[in-house]
């Protein structure tokens, strides 16, 4: 994929090599950068990411604390209708989505993509924290509770620091997911200024052999490096919280 993103798209043959006939990176992406608008589709992706996971991660923050510490009953219940929603298959929402948005008038928005992407993270994410909160030990709650301490306090002044690396670990994932996502990316928007950056690369895929294999790899590098750099980042946080949650 390296080694073909960075031929010269006027010089591929398809032949099979370990070196680039040339440093052609940059003039493959700036071919795909014009003929797809692959910076509006990277532009896009970053705030439906970010955004969406982030409010997907506070809410799974709300939800577990709400079934973990709260006095919540019947915690395995509301854990469950929670969680189903990673069980189900994405295409079957579809149809009634698209009539839903359409009729909302939020179809091809930048709200409406929002909108979806963080319902559909929340499930997971809510996994990856409430299996987190299980691990705390209830003193804490109690100990807390004598001095005194609301619901809320306890949330924000106690528990959402200790469960920080968690919240980490299931941005990581639902960014990552949401980065990724064709789906919905082609389903509920049209216009260039909407859709993500995968349905940008797809566009510039359907032109594979107009544009030249090396221009669609070179636009699949770029495509693929936010997520690289998020995990490396953050990846101390990552691993210390899969390990408290297995």
């Amino acid at each position: 994929m390296v080694v073909n993103a960075f031929v010269p798209a006027a010089d591929y043959t398809g032949a099979p090599t370990w070196l680039p006939s040339g440093f052609g990176f940059f003039d493959n992406l700036s071919i795909a950068w014009n003929e797809s608008g692959l910076g509006l589709g990277l532009a896009n992706s970053l705030l439906y990411a970010t955004v969406s996971a982030g409010l997907a991660v506070f809410s799974a923050a709300l939800a577990g604390f709400a079934v973990v510490v709260m006095p919540t009953r019947r915690p395995t219940v509301w854990f469950w209708l929670i969680y189903l929603g990673t069980l189900l298959p994405l295409q079957i929402f579809l149809a009634p989505l698209f009539k839903a948005y359409v009729g909302a008038k939020v179809y091809d928005t930048s709200l409406g993509m929002i909108l979806i992407y963080s319902a559909i993270c929340v499930p997971f994410a809510f996994f990856i924290v409430r299996n987190f909160l299980t691990t705390l030990p209830p003193e804490i709650t109690e100990a807390a509770q004598l001095d005194g301490a609301g619901w809320a306090r306890l949330f924000f002044r106690i528990h959402f620091p200790l469960i920080k690396s968690s919240l980490f670990a299931a941005f990581i994932f639902q960014f990552t997911w949401v980065w990724n996502d064709l789906l919905f990316g082609i389903t509920l928007t049209t216009s260039p200024d909407r859709r993500p950056v995968m349905a940008a690369l797809a566009e510039i895929s359907a032109g594979f052999s107009s544009l030249g294999p090396p221009v669609v790899l070179a636009a699949a590098i770029v495509a693929s490096l936010p997520t690289v750099v998020l995990f490396l980042a953050c990846q101390r946080f990552f691993v210390s919280s899969l390990r408290a949650v297995g």
